[in-house]
C-alpha cells in the first residue's frame, strides 16, 4: 500500500471513504464503499453509500420522493439498527455541517422547507456501520479497509453499483488495478 494512503491512526477519518477489500470476510462489506460521518476516541459511525435497495422513495416516504438523489431509492446504510434513518442533504450553494459540507434532514420537516434551505436533493440511508473504540483503526491497521477522500458527489453518486470501481480507478496507482477485481475470482 502507497504510504500516502496509509492514514495516521491518530486523527480523525470523518468525511473519508472506506473502501472493503476484495477479500473481506464480512459479507456485510462486500464491494462497499463507506462514508465515515464520525470518528474519534468514541468510536466510528458511517453510511455504505453503494448498496441501494429495492425499495422506492415514493413507496416509503412519498412527501420526499420529488427530492430524492437519483437513482431515487432507499439505501441500506450498513448492518447495524436498519430500523435507524439517516437522511442527508445535498447543499445547493451553503454548506451543511456535517462531512463533505452535507446537511443532515429531518424527515419529519416538510420537503418545501427543507428545499428552501438551499437543499437541492436528498438521499436516506437505513441503518448505517459502528465501529467501537479503537476497532475501526485495528481493521485499517489490518489493512482490511482502503481510505481514501471522498467527493459529494460520491454521496449522492446517480449510479451507486459502479462506485466501487470508480472510486479505485480515479485512486491510480495500485489501487486503480483493483478496479478491474472480477467478483469471482475462481472464475479466473
Amino acid at each position: 500500500m502507497e504510504e500516502a494512503r496509509v492514514p495516521h491512526l491518530g486523527m480523525s477519518l470523518a468525511g473519508r471513504i472506506l473502501i472493503s477489500r476484495p477479500d473481506v470476510s464480512d459479507p456485510n462489506f462486500d464491494a462497499t464503499i463507506t462514508l465515515l460521518l464520525e470518528h474519534g476516541s468514541e468510536g466510528a459511525l458511517g453510511v455504505v453509500i453503494n448498496q441501494p435497495s429495492a425499495t422506492t422513495m415514493a413507496d416509503t416516504f412519498p412527501d420526499w420522493e420529488e427530492m430524492a438523489a437519483d437513482p431515487g431509492v432507499l439505501f441500506a446504510g450498513g448492518p447495524v439498527d436498519s430500523d435507524a434513518l439517516i437522511a442527508l442533504g445535498r447543499p445547493e450553494q451553503l454548506e451543511g455541517d456535517l462531512v463533505l459540507g452535507a446537511h443532515s434532514v429531518d424527515l419529519d420537516e416538510q420537503p418545501a422547507l427543507v428545499r428552501a434551505e438551499g437543499i437541492s436533493a436528498i438521499r436516506i440511508f437505513a441503518g448505517y456501520a459502528g465501529w467501537h473504540p479503537g476497532q475501526l483503526e485495528g481493521e485499517i491497521a489490518n489493512e482490511d479497509w482502503w481510505v481514501v477522500d471522498a467527493t459529494i458527489d460520491d454521496l449522492f453518486s446517480s449510479n451507486p453499483s459502479d462506485l466501487w470501481a470508480r472510486v479505485l480507478r480515479r485512486q491510480g496507482g495500485d489501487l486503480a488495478w483493483f478496479a478491474h477485481y472480477p467478483a469471482d475470482p475462481s472464475l479466473n
